[in-house]
């Protein structure tokens, strides 16, 4: 930044040198991706499940040091009392009702809106905490997300009314969460022009239950224009969703 200040480097090689300087380390614990955003759009985001109270308090110090934001997936309760307490006062925690999602800011970390738009559609409500998560980092990207619960096709006249409120809202993609033998997706795709990404839920229990009949279902979906994430995989469902949308925001500011 000092060579570009000086006018000794170009701004395209300072950002090269920006996204070669990719991985912090934090002591023997973990080796963080911090210029991931910058190189791809899509923050580092960090696994909570199975990671030690402090190891985890460690990793999110750091990336609040590096990039103001720390955001966590698979927090537990007693993790999350550590963090409140580690971070709870000059930094701000955002919590979700359903997820196990956190995401912790320093008080002045300001978020670029990008103008993109997700819409975000469940068949139930048990599928929320999986919505969360993919409206969290939709969010955290840049994006305006506006969701829709429990209209699943088990009472097809529900998706009516909140399906047309996400085409009104002109939504750039569209995020579908369901379980059981996840219908949903297919039905919603062969409705609308919006490219879709389908989440099988683990809702479902039984033969094909945990979201394996939701998500082989999705997989032989004869509706186009529908992608299909991992079983319950709210996070990766909302970084394609952010990406096409952020993509389409960009066309649309240079119009």
């Amino acid at each position: 930044m000092e060579k570009l200040a000086a006018g000794t480097i170009s701004v395209d090689e300072a950002e090269k040198a920006l996204k070669i300087d990719v991985v912090e380390k934090v002591t023997s614990v973990a080796r963080l991706d911090v210029a991931r955003e910058l190189r791809r759009g899509v923050p580092e985001i960090v696994f909570g499940e199975g990671k030690s109270v402090e190891d985890l308090v460690m990793i999110s110090a750091r990336m609040l040091e590096k990039n103001g934001r720390a955001i966590l997936t698979r927090v537990d309760k007693t993790q999350l009392a550590s963090l409140e307490a580690r971070f709870g006062g000059t930094d701000n925690i955002r919590k979700f009702p359903h997820s196990k999602s956190v995401v912790i800011k320093r008080e002045r970390y300001q978020l670029m809106e990008t103008g993109g738009r997700v819409g975000i559609l469940t068949a139930g409500t048990v599928d929320l905490a999986v919505a969360e998560d993919a409206g969290m980092v939709a969010n955290e990207m840049g994006c305006s997300t506006y969701l829709e619960a429990d209209a699943g096709v088990a009472g097809i006249h529900r998706l009516i009314e909140p399906l047309r409120d996400l085409i009104e809202k002109d939504v750039d993609s569209l995020i579908v969460v369901a379980g059981r033998e996840g219908a949903l997706p297919t039905v919603v795709a062969g409705l609308v022009d919006i490219p879709l990404i389908a989440v099988p839920a683990s809702s479902g229990y039984g033969y094909g239950g945990g979201g394996r009949a939701a998500l082989m279902a999705m997989l032989q979906a004869c509706s186009l224009g529908l992608a299909v994430v991992n079983i319950d995989s709210g996070i990766a469902a909302g970084v394609v969703a952010a990406q096409i949308a952020n993509r389409v925001a960009k066309a649309r500011k240079s119009n």
